[in-house]
């Protein structure tokens, strides 16, 4: 093995380098670009940086035969063909930041001595004789999706193909590495620009290994390939079962359509996980999902026998442990499952342990079912861009700001066994309204094993009908046990409501509510904007009306006559919980209650936010009977939008933790301690209204 330190000028003479198959795209994201553009920032003009491995695998003849667009320069400039197993991702980048360096200094400039035409043609592509034929020095194979983005979006030559590659995640992510480095170099002049060429050219340093022959250049992909950002399972997977697809005892015609079914199938799934370029989806749950209904319906036995039936379900089980256990679910998949020792028949197999043998029609029909899965995953987390019918999609965006968690697989069944729109539209309906309740209750017992549901349909043991009557029926049978003036202690000590996983959910589909109600077709809150974590502790998308901090002289007035224990119950409580159509700056939401309904030029007042902002701008005054009367409002539309019977006023009131402002005699709740008051430990001086 060559074991030199070479740089990228002398990486680029005269080598052609193709981003093989089984390699992954591009997955940079802003931290590794971030690190990249540093090295290149720091690194002093006499110095040189160690850049890590670049890996590469000798291309065979019979391969570089199949490259017609690259024969001549092979054949006749000799030049050698490798395949990069590792280091494509700090390749990649350097290449799209040559590329920014290049647009943003234009032709007819000189860089390190060298003319923009010289180093387009050292690093990017070669003409043959000045004609139309080009080789690209650096790509994928021309199979990959990113191939033409590549050529066409990065490095801005011109497609002959009848259309533009699909856009992939892979694709976004190139987009997004190419935004970063032109906005990283926009600022440099004619000598910053030809500093960050010498550096990158001659100052980033490599180690070449190139593989030899007798080492499995699949395992040597995923050795090396853990290093740096992580593969994915997905990832992963798709180099396993090429690797596999090499040791199966099929002929080489059977073996190279097996293989072109695994990279159809997964330039499908990246096609779709990265579809919808503002939401895209991530890999492993997406795997997680298709594995654990793949594997759940493929359990030994003869369908439709007792035994099959007892197995089936207790294969679920066990691929629903591992799940639950990320790193075991992961371990089963490319350690257990998808493994060279499951090709043949084995004799060994452990009591208990279910043999697997892997054939060529098992791993094509796995990789079609992986196709088939990403497009159904797909509609489900965007039924706007979706066939399903209106009603459906209403469901489906529900809950997919409820949360799927376990029930995707279900989802994924149910979808595949193409039920009618009517049935499916109940199903969801049903589906929604069970998870809602889910998420307001503590303890799971006595909950559906979704998963084995999911199994038996797609088993087809179960028919779509039967399973939304057993959700239904669930449902029917967990309400009576719903009693909010329980389930609010327990959901956060103390923070009652504001301590609810499933409080955004809630607010939002309050605001939805008020929206029908004012005939509006306009939508005031956006949902990626209301449910995302915000990060910094002073601004909340979720607003106590009666502060956390009330020390304004408005708010002591009114709640003085309160002990401490009882003025959080208030600020917690339901009715003081307010969704807000832009992030608020903690200080401003501490101002008295007419400065934040009216606004002030820091921040717009309730009167122009959202829909439930504007209903508590009709406010003169907010006291503790306003917070316990939409309290009351709000739980009077949980009632009637979920079928939750939630008892008469008292009830509901106790519900709310506000017994005490009908009763005075009524404590919080039963835990005595009190916490101490926020408005008397915090200086009034820093009140900032």
């Amino acid at each position: 093995m060559q074991t030199e330190l070479y740089s990228l000028s002398k990486i680029f003479t005269e080598n052609l380098f193709r981003i093989p198959d089984y390699q992954r795209g591009y997955s940079w994201g802003e931290r590794q670009l971030k690190e990249f553009w540093s090295d290149i920032e720091l690194l002093d003009n006499d110095r040189d940086h160690y850049t890590g491995v670049l890996t590469l695998e000798e291309v065979g003849q019979q391969v570089v035969d199949t490259w017609v667009d690259d024969l001549w320069i092979v054949h006749s400039k000799r030049y050698r063909p490798y395949y990069v197993v590792d280091g494509q991702q700090r390749l990649t980048t350097a290449l799209i930041l040559l590329q920014c360096i290049l647009e943003r200094s234009g032709p007819g400039t000189d860089l390190n001595y060298s003319s923009f035409e010289e180093i387009r043609k050292k690093y990017i592509f070669e003409s043959r004789d000045k004609g139309l034929s080009r080789s690209y020095v650096f790509g994928y194979e021309k199979d990959n999706p990113s191939y033409e983005y590549l050529k066409t979006k990065i490095f801005l030559e011109h497609s002959d193909a009848h259309s533009i590659g699909e856009l992939t995640i892979y694709t976004h992510n190139l987009s997004h590495a190419k935004q970063f480095l032109a906005e990283k170099i926009a600022g440099l002049d004619v000598a910053g620009l030809e500093q960050a060429y010498t550096k990158l050219t001659q100052h980033f340093l490599f180690n070449i290994y190139v593989i030899s022959g007798s080492i499995d250049v699949f395992v040597a992909f995923e050795t090396m390939n853990n290093r740096g950002k992580p593969l994915s399972h997905l990832e992963l997977l798709k180099n396993r079962l090429i690797f596999l697809s090499t040791r199966l005892p099929v002929d080489e015609i059977e073996r190279s359509r097996l293989r072109r079914t695994i990279n159809e199938s997964w330039k499908t799934a990246y096609h779709f996980l990265g579809r919808n370029q503002n939401r895209p989806l991530a890999d492993d749950p997406f795997l997680s999902t298709q594995f654990l209904l793949y594997a759940g319906t493929r359990s030994r036995g003869a369908k439709g026998t007792e035994e099959a039936a007892k197995l089936g379900t207790k294969r679920a089980h066990e691929i629903w442990r591992l799940h639950r256990d990320e790193n075991e679910y992961k371990s089963y998949l490319l350690d257990r499952y998808f493994t060279s020792r499951n090709l043949s028949d084995r004799i060994d197999v452990p009591d208990g342990e279910e043999q697997t043998t892997l054939t060529a029609e098992s791993l094509h029909e796995y990789a079609h079912d992986l196709k088939r899965s990403v497009e159904t995953y797909y509609r489900l987390y965007n039924p706007d861009d979706s066939d399903f019918a209106d009603e459906v999609r209403i469901q489906l965006e529900r809950i997919r700001r409820l949360g799927w968690r376990q029930s995707l697989p279900l989802a994924v069944a149910v979808v595949h066994r193409s039920a009618p729109p009517e049935e499916l539209a109940i199903f969801f309906e049903r589906l929604e309204r069970y998870l809602f309740i889910q998420a307001i209750r503590v303890h799971y017992t006595g909950a559906l094993d979704l998963l084995e549901l999911a199994v038996r349909i797609a088993r087809g043991e179960e028919t779509v009908q039967g399973a939304s009557d057993k959700i239904h029926a669930m449902s029917e049978k967990l309400v009576p046990n719903l009693v909010l003036s329980e389930t609010a202690v327990r959901w956060a000590k103390e923070r009652a409501y504001y301590g609810w996983h499933g409080l955004n959910y809630f607010l939002f589909e309050y605001e939805q509510e008020l929206k029908a109600r004012s005939k509006s077709s306009r939508d005031k809150l956006v949902w990626e904007e209301f449910s995302k974590e915000v990060y910094d502790k002073d601004y909340a998308t979720i607003e106590h009306i009666y502060p956390q901090k009330a020390y304004n002289a408005y708010w002591t007035e009114r709640f003085r006559h309160f002990t401490a224990k009882r003025k959080n119950a208030m600020r917690n409580s339901l009715g003081n919980l307010l969704a807000v159509s832009r992030a608020k700056n903690a200080a401003l939401s501490n101002r008295a209650f007419p400065a934040k309904r009216d606004g002030s030029p820091e921040s717009g007042g309730y009167r122009f936010g959202s829909y439930s902002e504007i209903e508590v701008a009709e406010q003169a005054d907010w006291t503790a009977s306003a917070i316990l009367n939409r309290g009351l409002r709000m739980l009077d539309f949980l009632e009637r939008r979920w079928q939750i019977p939630l008892g008469d006023r008292k009830a509901k009131v106790a519900a709310l933790k506000l017994g005490f402002l009908e009763n005075p005699s009524v404590d919080v709740d039963s835990d005595d301690d009190e916490e101490n008051d926020d408005e008397e430990s915090v200086d009034p001086a820093e009140d900032a209204s």
